[in-house]
């Protein structure tokens, strides 16, 4: 309409200036023509700019809304001029257009220029007071994906904001959080086994040694649910409940009888099944000490532990109490904690709860200090004490002495040992580094060969040294356990752990590490427990009390991690192992000369990970045992091996 104005008024200048150069008629008759031109060019301008729309309330806006009445604008000269209803429906669906087009191109302003031009009404009004809504809460900043419209089906980890996998809370600030495991493990191992005493699977077998094929199915189904309070990006929650039984169905068979139950009966075949909780504790967040959330907090219940980053002296799941937090913007960490332990499931290796708390304490103190002595590298320095005072006799499910161990005297004791231990892990630049050394001392009631008190004085060392190249990893390991080089006299300095479960030198893809062997002709012990890499010579480390009067363990190794994809990883490992001394084992077998060489324990894993995550792995292994001298004086010259595959799920 402006625009027209200014046309109308440009024209009549002109008129003017031909006025005063003469012809009055011609002046008069363009007058007139222009005057009714810029009257028809305003005429609709004006008209539009007149229409108005009316609320119940009075309010009038110049945008047509739904329910509103169409009004003069107030103080128009065209008030009382009558809008017929074609005309009201004509605009109204010429502004729903211009409101679409709006919509589609999403450029409301360019919109508004050119409806400017056309001397219309823009379809974004100037907004008044009454636009804008009182205050209206909003979802909660967990939910705002939701009512963004993100929703993923509740089986689904990844896509979505899961309420299982704590993504929100479930009520206020209280979150759930589920983890399913599926572990399944299948063996085919040869290990030296015993011809059964009263009976043999084999007619006119008179050996000592039988046959050593075995194989074995293990199946868990862990099952992890936490409830817990509290925000959990810069500090530990308030409060925490944390419960994980697991569903465990084993299934053996070897070629002997006698070798895996004491009846007869049952012959070369055993199958168990067990429902473990391996964790069941309250957490409570005590306090903040810092600004940057540095805390105290306190556990109670069945709950894992480590007592150092590879598992070398005390990793399990135990019943205790501990109180642990950090320092100095998490520069220091530490733990204080008392354990009293479980009693285990004997084919299963899980907790067993239906049975009495064993009278075995285990206290513990450490301190971990991050950058100390230099960036990227953590010390730790740690106090345990292991309190024994299981003095009477144990058999497993399987009818087999535990305790005491069926070694030397055979008799019920108790013991008091002290460790005082550092350890380190961490990188020096591109080299990585991981060393532990513990020094163990005390008190046992009577060692295994004779029934006189005996001061335990025993030593353990262990490091390992890897480099990154690339995608490659070469690493050296070394690791040696003290033995006992007299075991009648009133020293016992043969190192044993507490509860060990090494991740060192191939861990459970070494066959020595992996499998227990028997040390057959000198009582139900093994020389190495399963998963275990001391010689301890203990009836099991799941069940039997630690023994310091033990042939010690000497290894030097070599490793290779080749990352060949994201999904896939092949390691290579090779170990050289000795015995410390041999004087335990000549007593034992009552056998003399025997040599301190074990052998060549050689091994290779691959791991997939066709996700590039951990909800699908899939892991195969295989390792064979290349006898040394000393193997070879105590069991037959033949080399033995064990192929391992192992499919694990995870939700």
């Amino acid at each position: 309409m402006i625009q027209a104005i200014k046309q109308w008024f440009c024209g009549m200048r002109i008129l003017k200036w031909l006025a005063a150069l003469g012809g009055s008629s011609l002046t008069a008759l363009l007058l007139a023509t222009l005057a009714a031109a810029g009257a028809s060019v305003a005429s609709p301008a004006a008209h539009a700019a007149e229409v108005c729309y009316q609320d119940d309330s009075g309010r009038i806006v110049r945008r047509r809304r739904p329910g509103y009445e169409r009004v003069p604008c107030p103080g128009s000269e065209s008030a009382d001029e009558a809008v017929t209803p074609a005309e009201d429906e004509a605009g109204y669906e010429r502004q729903r257009t211009v409101e679409k087009r709006t919509e589609d191109t999403g450029h409301p302003s360019s919109m508004s220029a050119r409806l400017a031009t056309r001397g219309e009404i823009s379809p974004l009004p100037r907004p008044d007071p009454s636009d804008y809504p009182a205050m209206v809460p909003m979802p909660d900043r967990w939910r705002i994906m939701d009512a963004l419209g993100f929703k993923g089906p509740w089986w689904d980890p990844y896509n979505g904001r899961n309420v299982f996998k704590a993504d929100k809370p479930v009520v206020g600030e209280w979150f759930f959080n589920a983890l399913i495991i599926s572990d399944t493990v299948y063996e085919n191992r040869e290990i030296p086994t015993p011809v059964g005493v009263s009976s043999t699977e084999n007619p006119g077998q008179l050996d000592v040694f039988g046959s050593n094929d075995q194989w074995l199915v293990n199946q868990n189904l862990a099952m992890e649910f936490v409830w817990y309070k509290g925000d959990t990006v810069f500090r530990p929650p308030d409060h925490e409940f944390r419960f994980t039984p697991v569903v465990n169905y084993n299934h053996v068979q070897i070629d002997e009888i006698l070798g895996i139950n004491v009846k007869p009966i049952n012959r070369d075949t055993r199958r168990d099944d067990h429902v473990g909780i391996q964790a069941a504790f309250y957490d409570k967040h005590l306090r903040n000490v810092s600004d940057r959330y540095d805390f105290d907090s306190f556990r109670i219940g069945i709950q894992p532990f480590s007592s150092d980053f590879r598992g070398f002296l005390f990793q399990d799941n135990q019943l205790g109490v501990r109180l642990f937090g950090n320092r100095d913007n998490n520069i220091f960490q530490y733990n204080l904690a008392w354990f009293r332990r479980l009693e285990k499931d004997t084919n299963s290796g899980l907790n067993d709860v239906g049975k009495s708390i064993r009278d075995d304490d285990v206290f513990v103190a450490n301190l971990y200090w991050q950058d100390m002595p230099v960036k990227g590298f953590i010390s730790q320095v740690s106090a345990y004490y292991n309190r024994n005072r299981e003095d009477e006799f144990y058999f497993d499910e399987n009818g087999f002495i535990q305790r005491p161990a069926s070694l030397g005297e055979e008799r019920p004791r108790d013991y008091d040992v002290y460790y005082l231990g550092y350890n380190g892990d961490g990188h020096f630049g591109r080299l990585n580094l991981t060393a532990s050394a513990y020094a163990a001392f005390g008190k046992e009631d009577g060692s295994v060969f004779r029934a006189e008190e005996s001061d335990i004085e025993a030593g353990f060392v262990a490091a390992e040294v890897s480099y990154d190249l690339d995608w490659i990893r070469p690493r050296v390991s070394f690791l040696w356990g003290s033995g006992d080089d007299d075991p009648f006299d009133d020293k016992s300095q043969g190192f044993d752990a507490i509860f060990e479960n090494p991740q060192f030198a191939g861990a459970d893809t070494a066959y020595w590490i992996r499998q227990p062997v028997p040390l057959i002709g000198g009582g139900r012990v093994t020389l190495s427990s399963r998963n275990g890499i001391l010689n301890s010579m203990r009836s099991s480390k799941e069940e039997g009390q630690s023994n310091f009067t033990n042939p010690g363990i000497w290894l030097v190794g070599a490793g290779v991690d080749l990352d060949i994809l994201p999904s896939l990883r092949v390691a290579a490992n090779w170990n050289y192992l000795r015995f410390d001394t041999t004087e335990v084992l000549e007593v034992a077998r009552n056998q003399g000369n025997i040599d301190e060489e074990i052998g060549h324990d050689v091994s290779i894993v691959a791991t997939y990970r066709p996700f590039m995550s951990q909800n699908i792995v899939i892991r195969a292994s295989y390792a064979r045992l290349i006898p040394g001298e000393g193997y070879k004086d105590l069991f037959p010259d033949e080399d033995s091996d064990y192929l391992l595959l192992n499919f694990l799920l995870q939700y």
